[in-house]
Formats: structure tokens, sequence, C-alpha cells
């Protein structure tokens, strides 16, 4: 088997635009994980609580987020959407993140509620704690110590998915590495800076949230 060779003076030519494909997934991954996270914790809340007509709402929203593809729901802001209302292609991608990642991050933080004892919140009724301090105090540092390794997988998860924004336009990392592959048929080349493009972003965070799961593993739980 031949050895690949790489041009690497081509490489050098291609950084500017990788670099900027590289930003723009940073920025749409941002962005939509960090909507994901909080309107996730909001669905979790209101399926915790169990609060009437708004519950069954959040159901049927976790069960579409996770059970449709993202590449579909992008076509339903940026296309669909089109006859009401041009919303931006960026914009598109990170409401789709979000609505996606949503469902994903409401499952996580649900089920990190709903482990704490009910014990426990019966002993904090008793010493005279609100349902607001019960919440503080009681589940939330529990519930969230427990929810982080999926919330963790979450977040990589979303990112892996931001590689098909392409098909709004996007000139994310995946859509460049097509472009470059088509137009000047470089395929080592263009796949070479794309898995180092996504290893910069993927393998600190993978290694952050090894780090962050080991120590409340081993110092918390």
């Amino acid at each position: 088997m031949s050895d690949i060779i790489l041009d690497k003076n081509f490489i050098l030519t291609m950084l500017p635009i990788f670099q900027k494909a590289f930003l723009l997934t940073l920025k749409i991954s941002f962005y939509g994980i960090a909507g994901a996270i909080l309107l996730g914790f909001l669905i979790a809340l209101i399926m915790y609580y169990k609060i009437p007509y708004i519950i069954m709402l959040s159901r049927v929203y976790v069960e579409i987020s996770r059970n449709t593809p993202l590449i579909i729901q992008l076509f339903f802001l940026y296309f669909g959407l089109a006859y009401w209302i041009q919303i931006p292609n960026f914009w598109c991608a990170v409401i789709g993140i979000v609505f996606l990642g949503g469902g994903y991050m409401a499952e996580s933080f649900r089920l990190g509620l709903q482990s704490v004892k009910y014990s426990q919140i019966e002993s904090a009724l008793s010493l005279g704690l609100n349902k607001m301090q019960i919440l503080r105090f009681i589940v939330l540092p529990q519930s969230i110590t427990l929810a982080i390794p999926s919330i963790c997988a979450n977040v990589l998860f979303l990112i892996k998915e931001t590689s098909i924004v392409g098909v709004i336009a996007l000139e994310d990392l995946m859509s460049v590495t097509k472009n470059i592959i088509g137009i000047y048929s470089q395929t080592n080349e263009a796949l070479i800076m794309l898995i180092i493009a996504y290893l910069i972003i993927l393998l600190p965070l993978s290694l952050i949230f090894s780090y962050i799961e080991s120590y409340y593993r081993h110092y918390i739980l």
C-alpha cells in the first residue's frame, strides 16, 4: 500500500477557510448548547412538578425533539417557516440545536431530579423549608450532580450534530470540506483538516468532562 502524501502548501492555503468554518461551528455549538441546557432544565422542572396542562405540551415536545432528525427540523425552520417568517440560516441552525438538544437535556435533568429520594424532601418539609428552598438546597445540588455524565454526553453529541447545518447554506466544517473535495479533488488533505478541527473541539471537552465525572464520583457522590 502506497503512503499517503499530503500537499502541505494546499493545506496552508485552505487554512483561512477552515478557520472561518471552525469559528462558525463553535458559535453555533455554543449558542445552541447553552439554549438547550436552559430549555431542558425548564422542561425538566415542569415535568418534575407536574404543572397542569403545560406538562402534556412538555412531554409532546420531548418526544418530537428526540424522535425527529435534526435535518428535518432545520428544513422546517429554514424552508417551511419561510412562508410566514424569514429566519437567518445561522439562527435556524442555533434554534435547531436548541430544539433537538432541549429534549435530551430535559430527560437528563428529569432523571436527576427524580433520583432524589422523597424521604429527603419530607425531612426538609418537617424542618420548615418551603418548596423553593427545598429545590435550591436539597434537590438541585444532588440532581445536577447525578445528571452531569448524561449532560456531558449530550454536549458532545450536539457538537457533532452541527456537522449537518450545511444543508441550510452554512459554511461549517463539513460543508467546507465537501466543497474543497468537490472543487479541488484534494480528498486526503480536506479530510485530515476536518478530523483535526473536530478533535481540537471535542478532545479537550471529552477530557474535561471525564475529569468532572471522576471528581463528582469520588468526592461528591
